[in-house]
C-alpha cells in the first residue's frame, strides 16, 4: 500500500437531511477549503444525497463514499460503501447484516453521547464482544467533532480499544464550516485504501471540536432554510 497517509471525514450532512449545504456546495468546499481526499456523505437514513455526490464528484477532485446514518431501534449507526438504502427503526443486528449483505461496513457513530440515540447507551460493549456476537460491527467512531463533552469520545475509543475494533474520525458535519473538523487519518490515498486500512485497524482518527459558534451557525443556517420551505409553494 502507498505509505503516503491521507485525511478523509466519514460523517457529513448535505440538506437530503439536516444538514444545510446542498450536495454541490459540500463538494465545492471541501475541494477548495479543506485537504481532504476522501469524504462520507452520510445522511440520515437516505442515500440520495450521497449518490448525487459520487456522480459530481470528479469535478471536484475527491472521491465519495456513499454512506448512511441510520437510525436504528438501538441507536445510530454509520453504513459505509452501500448502494442500497437502509430502513430506520429496524433493530441493529438487523440493519448491520443488511450492510454486510451489500458489502458495506458499519461504524458505531458517536456511541456514548447522551444527546443522540447511541449504540454505547444499550449495551455496545456486551453485544459486540466476542465471536459471533449480536452486533458485529466493523469500526467505532471514537473522535466525533460535535459531541459537547470530550469524554464521550474517550468513552467510545476506550470501548474500541477493548474490543480491538478500528478506530475512526468524523466531522458531523451539518454545515460546511465543520467539514473536516474531525478526521480520519489512512495510508494510502484513495477510498479503496481507506477501506483496507480500516480491515487492518491502521486508521487514526483526530480534529478539533465544534466550536459554540457553529452550533450557533448551524442553527441560523437551519432556521432560514426551515422558513424559506415555508415559504415555497407546494408542487400542484
Amino acid at each position: 500500500m502507498d505509505q503516503t497517509w491521507s485525511k478523509a471525514d466519514l460523517h457529513i450532512h448535505t440538506d437530503y437531511s439536516d444538514g444545510t449545504a446542498s450536495v454541490r456546495e459540500v463538494l465545492a468546499h471541501v475541494a477548495s477549503c479543506t485537504d481532504l481526499r476522501v469524504i462520507a456523505i452520510t445522511d440520515h437514513n437516505t442515500i440520495a444525497g450521497a449518490l448525487e455526490a459520487r456522480r459530481l464528484a470528479t469535478a471536484y477532485g475527491v472521491e465519495v463514499i456513499v454512506g448512511e446514518e441510520v437510525s436504528t431501534a438501538e441507536g445510530h449507526l454509520l453504513a459505509l460503501f452501500v448502494e442500497e438504502e437502509l430502513p430506520p427503526r429496524r433493530p441493529a443486528a438487523e440493519t448491520i447484516a443488511a450492510v454486510h449483505a451489500q458489502g458495506g461496513l458499519c461504524i458505531a457513530a458517536h456511541p456514548y453521547d447522551w444527546c443522540m440515540p447511541s449504540l454505547g447507551r444499550a449495551g455496545l460493549r456486551q453485544r459486540c464482544a466476542g465471536p459471533g456476537c449480536e452486533w458485529p460491527l466493523d469500526a467505532i467512531e471514537s473522535f466525533n467533532a460535535s459531541v459537547w463533552l470530550p469524554r464521550f469520545n474517550s468513552a467510545a475509543a476506550a470501548a474500541g480499544e477493548r474490543l480491538g475494533l478500528p478506530l475512526i474520525g468524523g466531522s458531523d458535519a451539518h454545515h460546511p464550516a465543520t467539514i473536516g473538523l474531525g478526521y480520519t487519518l489512512f495510508p494510502g490515498q484513495t477510498a479503496a485504501d481507506l477501506r483496507y486500512a480500516i480491515r487492518m485497524r491502521v486508521t487514526r482518527p483526530g480534529g478539533s471540536y465544534w466550536r459554540w459558534m457553529h452550533g450557533l451557525e448551524y442553527v441560523g443556517l437551519w432556521l432560514r432554510a426551515r422558513a424559506a420551505r415555508a415559504l415555497t409553494p407546494s408542487a400542484p
